[in-house]
């Protein structure tokens, strides 16, 4: 069978295993289904997932103009504490800063190489942490506006990574750790701020369990920038990677607004 469409990261639910989708304009494929069986992908162009004109990806799946002008690509994205939107200051359009930032945020301790730091928002839970390929996780904190949940990752980056080492995640090759633990030794750990949304009786602590046939031994990735055509045998799905039987590894999210054409 054929499918083809406009990339962008794969839909996920929750389950054991994690289920995995990838969805196109006019199709959709539920890639748990293709684990064993040979798999091709052909790159075929570009479209922009903001304005959907066909021009080059810069990055994030937009194009050169559109990252630099759309609010969903702003610098708070990645760096939560640069957040303005509970002062009413904009950065590139307030509205949509508002919608996004001034909702709850989750701070949290995830197990997907090294134990890793990271912040969300609360209705992205557990859909964050299986993109991230985390095998556990668990909250901190919940905060009420992205700009606590910001200076709290900052307070936090000292003591523990903010980076998943994508290699040993896709290796399987990760820390075991008693998060509920490690959890309590945070109170002191954050800001004043934050004091009063630290809660250690939770039990929110999440296993995820990915439909992995085999783990390889080396990785290498693959780049359409570089290769244009790729065929191997699906041996797993993990974070937002495809793991095929030879080390090959496709990031999904790396080539959103690219253009391709599946053979199944």
């Amino acid at each position: 069978m054929t499918y083809q469409g406009v990339l962008s990261k794969m839909q996920t639910e929750f389950g054991d295993p994690i289920q995995y989708y990838l969805v196109f304009e006019n199709s959709f494929l539920n890639v748990n289904q293709l684990l064993n069986k040979e798999l091709e992908i052909n790159f075929e162009g570009y479209q922009c997932l903001n304005c959907g004109k066909k021009k080059k990806i810069f990055r994030q799946g937009f194009c050169y103009d559109c990252f630099y002008s759309s609010p969903a690509v702003g610098d708070w994205i990645m760096k939560p504490e640069l957040s303005t939107a509970h002062l009413g200051v904009a950065d590139r359009d307030l509205e949509y800063e508002e919608q996004v930032q001034l909702q709850p945020h989750i701070v949290y301790l995830a197990l997907s190489s090294e134990v890793k730091v990271g912040v969300t928002r609360k209705t992205q839970v557990p859909t964050r942490w299986i993109d991230q390929g985390a095998s556990q996780a668990i909250s901190i904190v919940e905060v009420p506006n992205r700009y606590l949940a910001g200076i709290t990752e900052v307070a936090l980056k000292s003591h523990y990574t903010d980076k998943t080492n994508w290699r040993k995640m896709l290796q399987n090759d990760i820390v075991h750790l008693d998060l509920v633990a490690e959890r309590l030794k945070l109170e002191n750990l954050i800001p004043a701020e934050v004091q009063e949304y630290f809660h250690t009786d939770k039990n929110d602590l999440y296993e995820m369990h990915f439909p992995v046939l085999n783990y390889p031994k080396k990785v290498n990735s693959l780049s359409l920038d570089k290769t244009h055509s790729y065929k191997g045998k699906l041996m797993g799905i993990k974070g937002q990677y495809l793991i095929f039987d030879d080390g090959t590894v496709f990031n999904v999210r790396s080539f959103e607004g690219y253009v391709v054409r599946l053979e199944v």
